[in-house]
């Protein structure tokens, strides 16, 4: 192989990783980017089976063939609604292959200290992260907040004593100081994560996406490894970007999500009156005839329809709305919606939603004031008033999706049980609400059949 087409790969690699990135900000251009990344991830691999650093092709091919397959066998059976739980374990995968290339590296003791055990500590503090927020979103374990006394002290003891052992390491070269950095290192990743609620989920995913590309960064340089530094660089700051654009829309900071235990403490409320008003009920014959005789009509979908697998059918009355009866239909998006994010724009996607009707908050806010009906679906704290009107509020100063100012909002929920934050919505109490409670899904099935019958 001449010396030249390994770093030209390389680069040619890197650079369609750069326009794969570019291609998913935009719905519209999401696929062709994801194509690109993988022709990139293609073409990174057939060099990389060419390159001097691999002694065994045939057992390279083989570990490549299983993993492929256990891939797309992964990727081909999960659900839709357990696509944030997915990416959560994929960034611990990541930073679990950072691990194991740090420990290969020391033990055949052909690396240099610094860079490989800044690669294992970023690695281990991915990998283990992710596991728990993994656990959390699948339901293995409860997605409050975990709280215990002490917690800062002792997260602080355990990073000091990283930087102690990482230190002791680079000088003496001793394994033994490596090994018991690797154990601190995943023990700070589980506590890290561990007080992190339901509420600041997507968060952490796309700060743990960040932390596994800087991982990556750490054991190219341990490697010497063009490609492994230049895409680890592109993932650790693109998901940093992305954690600083979440953490504004939340009006928060990364040092409040990672050290505030948000929503741990407050209790769920089951009541139907908020002082002396209550909250009115309504059905779905009741939503059908109001929305049929609208003009505008903004739906605000939130986790609670991915749960319920109802963006189908959410398609489906939108497209009665609208070619039934006239009605202009939009969708609107906040940022936070979900699980991780993009998470409700990859599950309208799914149901052929129309791109030019799915407006992210920036957007839409502005025209709530003139629509005539709010359809939240599944949607709670992004929706919350108390945002911008309380400020004892967990949740205040977060900019929310302006749902009250239309004429009639329709809750679609199980209950009127607070969302992952803990903060009760008084918007269930207002004059213009109507609360219809049930499954998003079915709720809204009725809703389709009672367009349809007219």
């Amino acid at each position: 192989m001449l010396p030249w087409i390994l770093p030209f790969s390389y680069l040619f690699s890197a650079t369609l990783f750069i326009f794969a990135i570019r291609g998913l900000a935009s719905p519209r251009t999401a696929r062709e980017g994801n194509l690109l990344g993988c022709i990139g991830m293609l073409v990174a691999v057939v060099a990389t089976l060419y390159s001097p650093q691999v002694s065994d092709i045939g057992l390279t091919i083989g570990v490549i063939i299983i993993g492929g397959m256990l891939g797309t066998f992964i990727a081909a059976n999960v659900k839709m609604t357990s696509l944030p739980q997915m990416v959560a374990a994929l960034n611990g995968f990541g930073g679990l292959a950072a691990v194991l290339i740090a420990l290969a590296e020391i033990i055949n003791g052909k690396t240099t200290y610094l860079e490989t055990s800044l690669g294992l500590i970023i690695g281990a503090v991915a990998f283990a992260g992710s596991m728990i927020a993994f656990a959390k979103l699948h339901g293995i374990i409860p997605a409050k907040a975990f709280t215990f006394p002490l917690q800062q002290f002792i997260n602080l003891l355990l990073a000091m004593s990283i930087v102690a052992l990482c230190i002791m390491f680079v000088i003496s070269g001793n394994h033994l100081w490596f090994y018991i950095l690797a154990g601190i290192a995943i023990l700070l990743g589980l506590l890290t994560v561990l007080p992190i609620g339901g509420a600041d989920m997507p968060v952490v995913i796309s700060i743990l996406n960040s932390y596994s590309g800087w991982a990556a960064v750490g054991i190219g340089f341990s490697l010497g490894n063009i490609l492994l530094i230049i895409v680890g660089s592109i993932v650790g700051a693109s998901g940093a970007i992305l954690s600083y654009i979440m953490v504004k829309a939340m009006n928060r900071s990364l040092t409040n999500v990672l050290l505030g235990g948000f929503g741990s403490d407050t209790p769920h409320n089951n009541q139907t009156t908020s002082g002396d008003k209550a909250a009115k009920a309504g059905n779905p014959l009741d939503a059908a005839f109001i929305m049929e005789n609208a003009n505008n009509v903004i739906i605000v979908p939130g986790y609670g329809m991915a749960a319920a697998q109802a963006q189908h059918v959410l398609k489906e009355m939108a497209d009665d709305l609208h070619k039934l009866y006239g009605v202009n239909v939009k969708f609107a998006i906040h940022p936070v919606a979900g699980r991780m994010p993009g998470h409700m724009n990859v599950l309208l996607a799914e149901a052929n939603v129309p791109y030019d009707d799915v407006f992210e908050m920036e957007q839409i806010n502005r025209e709530f004031a003139a629509a005539d009906v709010a359809y939240v679906i599944g949607a709670n704290d992004v929706t919350n008033p108390l945002a911008k009107t309380d400020p004892s509020s967990p949740i205040y100063g977060m900019p929310v999706l302006e749902v009250e100012k239309a004429k009639t909002v329709f809750f679609v929920k199980r209950s009127l049980n607070s969302g992952y934050s803990g903060v009760d919505n008084p918007l269930f109490y207002a004059d213009n609400t109507i609360m219809l409670y049930g499954d998003a899904k079915k709720i809204t099935e009725e809703i389709v059949s009672a367009l349809e019958k007219k």
